[in-house]
């Protein structure tokens, strides 16, 4: 089996490095909420401390999903092991979405029945604290996830901006109840719900698309088309599809030549052309080029 390189082994220990911070911030942040909320009489509160038990089950299998992602390529998956990173996204997004129901079920039956009480200091500060930490946390994944362009680093720090801004509405419902406007602790329950759901909903359709092999976007479609027609020899890309493996990209590429050039020529123009977008595109992890004749009528055969 193929080594990993260098340059995959630190991508990996970046992106292993972000979900870990991730997983231990969340445990203490979720022993708090959840001590705040019970003691601090907050149905926001202890909705939000939930979340996050959900969250760290979460960020264990992402870690899962990154360590079975690395894995070079073999026999039985020669284009890799990457999509276990996208598995892991929808993993993530159904466990989001599925908190979001829990959620959205307790606060309206604390609503019907009225049983909504004035909470304590300690939930409105639990809540401060958490808005602070966990958009922190985000700013600090999203770099790491903008980066290496893992779709399931991404996962996290959405599922981390997810909790910064639901926590702002516990924040509101939970000061709201403790002056008096109990209603609002249940209520901002809801919110977070909706929160959740929209979040949630977000990252499954992202994985989905990896999934099914969905084109990454246009403009970098074209970045990627200039900087191959760049390369001596090649008249035109005829053709590019791309699909994400992980936390790269692969890419098909038909480029018409000069179909005086002989096999070796061409080999060595495609050879070119490969070095190029490895070396402009960090996240590129095989080119696949088909050889067209330039200017000459020819058939391309598909059966998708």
């Amino acid at each position: 089996m193929t080594p990993l390189s260098p340059d995959r082994t630190a991508r990996f220990c970046v992106a292993d490095q972000a979900v870990a911070v991730g997983i231990w911030i969340n445990a203490g942040l979720m022993v708090m909420k959840l001590l705040a909320g019970c003691f601090g009489r907050s149905e926001a509160v202890f909705a939000d401390g939930l979340e996050s038990a959900c969250d760290l089950a979460a960020m264990l299998s992402t870690m899962i999903a990154l360590k079975i992602g690395r894995k070079p390529f073999d026999q039985k998956h020669p284009y890799g092991h990457g999509k276990a990173e996208s598995i892991a996204a929808i993993m993530v997004s159904l466990v989001i979405l599925a908190t979001g129901g829990g959620i959205l079920y307790r606060s309206i039956m604390t609503i019907m029945e009225g049983s909504s009480v004035e909470p304590r200091l300690i939930a409105v500060l639990a809540a401060l604290a958490t808005i602070v930490v966990k958009e922190t946390l985000y700013r600090y994944t999203r770099s790491v996830a903008g980066r290496l362009e893992s779709p399931a680093v991404d996962a996290v720090a959405k599922d981390h901006r997810k909790d910064a801004l639901t926590s702002v509405a516990t924040l509101i419902g939970v000061g709201g109840a403790f002056f008096g406007a109990t209603l609002m602790d249940p209520l901002a329950a809801v919110l977070t719900a909706i929160f959740i759901f929209y979040i949630g909903g977000k990252i499954l359709l992202g994985a989905t698309h990896d999934l099914m092999d969905g084109q990454p976007p246009r403009d970098w479609i074209v970045a990627v088309g200039t900087m191959a027609e760049r390369v001596p020899g090649i008249d035109h890309v005829h053709e590019i599809r791309c699909r994400r493996s992980g936390q790269y990209l692969i890419i098909d590429l038909k480029l018409d030549m000069d179909p005086a050039m002989t096999v070796k020529e061409s080999h060595a123009v495609s050879v070119a052309v490969k070095r190029t977008l490895f070396e402009h595109f960090p996240n590129v992890g095989d080119v696949m080029i088909h050889i067209n004749p330039h200017e000459e009528a020819h058939e391309d055969l598909i059966r998708l």
